[in-house]
Formats: C-alpha cells, sequence, structure tokens
C-alpha cells in the first residue's frame, strides 16, 4: 500500500516536472527573443544614460564654476541633486522597456509604502539637514571643521551627506543629520587662529629671562601673525618648576606648521641658554 501511493507520488512529480519544463520551453520558444533583447537593451540604455548623466552634471558644474557666481559648496549640492533626478528618470525610462508603467510603479511604491518609509526615514533626515546646512552655511568646501565626530577639511557638502579629510588623509563621509544635529567648530570661519603650546623651565632658571628670550624667537618663527602678538606667560607652576604657555597666533594654513616650529623653537632657546632639564624633586626622609 505505502509502496504504491510512493510510486504514485513519484510519478505526479516527474509529469509535474515536464510540465514545467514545458511552460519553459514555451516561454523561451515564443518570448524569450522579445526578453533577451529587452535585457540587452535595458543594459545598453543603463551604461549610455549613465554615461550622458556624468556628462551632463560635468558640464552644468563648469558652467556654475566658471560664472563665478555660486560657491564650491552649493555648486557641488546642485550637481548631487541634478544626477539623483536624472537617474531617477533613467531607471523609469528602462522599467517602461519591460512594459512597466509609470503609474504601476507608482502603485507598486504606494503599496510598500511602509516598509520604504522606513527605509528613507534616515535619508529623509540627511535630506533635510543638508538644506538647512546650505541656508546656515556654517561651512563652506575648503573649510577646516570638526563636526560629528570628524576633525578635517571639507571637500563636499552633498544631498545627504558631508565628506570630510581627515588630517591623516582619510576620506571620511558625514550624515548631514549627524552634523547638522551636533556642534559644529568651524577652524576657518576666523583670519586666524591661537596655536597652544607649553614649555616647562626648571626652578633654578630665571623665568622672565626665559621668557624674555622667547618672545623674539617666537614671533620670528614664518607664518605667526604680529598682530595679536604671542603670549608668552606663567600658565601655572609645578614641583619641577614654572609651566609657560606660548601662544602664537596664525592662519589656519600654517597651523601645524607654526605648532611644530614653535616646539622646535622652544626647544633650542633653551639649550642655547643652557637651561637645566626640569627634573621632579626626589623627597628625603630622614631616618633617626
Amino acid at each position: 500500500m505505502g509502496e504504491g501511493r510512493s510510486h504514485r507520488d513519484k510519478v505526479f512529480q516527474e509529469k509535474g516536472f515536464i510540465m514545467n519544463m514545458e511552460v519553459v520551453w514555451n516561454f523561451l520558444s515564443t518570448q524569450g527573443a522579445d526578453f533577451g533583447l529587452k535585457i540587452l537593451g535595458a543594459i545598453a540604455a543603463w551604461v549610455v544614460g549613465r554615461w550622458l548623466i556624468s556628462v551632463a552634471v560635468r558640464l552644468i558644474g563648469a558652467a556654475l564654476e566658471k560664472g563665478k557666481k555660486i560657491d564650491a559648496t552649493l555648486t557641488q549640492y546642485l550637481k548631487s541633486i541634478i544626477s539623483v533626478l536624472l537617474t531617477l528618470v533613467l531607471v523609469l525610462a528602462i522599467l517602461d522597456i519591460f512594459g512597466i508603467k509609470t503609474t504601476s510603479f507608482a502603485a507598486l511604491l504606494a503599496g510598500a509604502g511602509l516598509a520604504i518609509g522606513a527605509a528613507w526615514s534616515g535619508m529623509l533626515g540627511n535630506f533635510a539637514a543638508g538644506l538647512f546646512l546650505q541656508v546656515l552655511r556654517p561651512y563652506k568646501v575648503g573649510d577646516f571643521i570638526n563636526a560629528g565626530g570628524t576633525l578635517g577639511t571639507v571637500k563636499e557638502l552633498g544631498l545627504f551627506a558631508t565628506t570630510v579629510l581627515t588630517p591623516d588623509n582619510v576620506l571620511t563621509v558625514v550624515g548631514n543629520n549627524k552634523v547638522f544635529s551636533d556642534n559644529v567648530q568651524n577652524f576657518s570661519a576666523e583670519p586666524y587662529r591661537r596655536v597652544d603650546c607649553v614649555a616647562k623651565v626648571a626652578n633654578s632658571v630665571d623665568v622672565l629671562d626665559a621668557m624674555a628670550r622667547l618672545r623674539p624667537v617666537i614671533a620670528a618663527i614664518p607664518n605667526v601673525k604680529a598682530s595679536p602678538a604671542p603670549d608668552i606667560e606663567i600658565l601655572q607652576f609645578t614641583p619641577e618648576g614654572p609651566l609657560l604657555c606660548v601662544r602664537p597666533y596664525t592662519h589656519t594654513d600654517h597651523y601645524w606648521q607654526v605648532y611644530f616650529d614653535t616646539h622646535k623653537a622652544i626647544v633650542l632657546t633653551f639649550g642655547a641658554a643652557g637651561y637645566p632639564v626640569p627634573e621632579t624633586p626626589m623627597a628625603h626622609r630622614s631616618v633617626g
């Protein structure tokens, strides 16, 4: 009895497989060539369309930059918007090749509205934040900023994210919503920036003499501003000796050059003066 049922199931499965193969063969023999041509046409349309979009965006960007009426930040933003819109038109055109009309596509999106809304909520937030960043303009391309937990030079303020090149030459993409909801420090907004350095002298050294020796040396460092003059004052006292703050001012572009040159000047100046290296005083306890 069981063997008979198993034999019948096997026969039914074989018949079902033969019928499925017949359906596939009928489709390939009647519509396969047409479907294959549609696939090739869609691939060709995508390749050519993307190339045309890149050319169009590049030409528009060149025209905007040539006019010099729109800054680089807004130019990049407009190019991103144009690229997205043209790509959407291209996708709709490719769908039309397969007979999927725009109305059907819209109905499909409406049916999956909840899932799409959840997936796009973050991107829409980034898009809205990008619009506000364009209007408020807390920074522009080329500015050195600290935003969204990232420190570096702005390369692009895009449609959904800001691209930053960090000092160690790492390209970092930060969502506009994260930037907009956090503090933004723009180190390029002002014409100059203070460079904070410290120098410690031993207790046996005349601290006023050390300060007098440093002032002309620090002021002579390339790219250090004459006004305001560098600040060289006693910051605090330590067991090893007084701690001096050495603070020259410079443009943001020269910050690190002045930072390292200042430390080098401190070492050379104190060495030429023969100052001893500050040492931690040793506590002596009497034995008795």
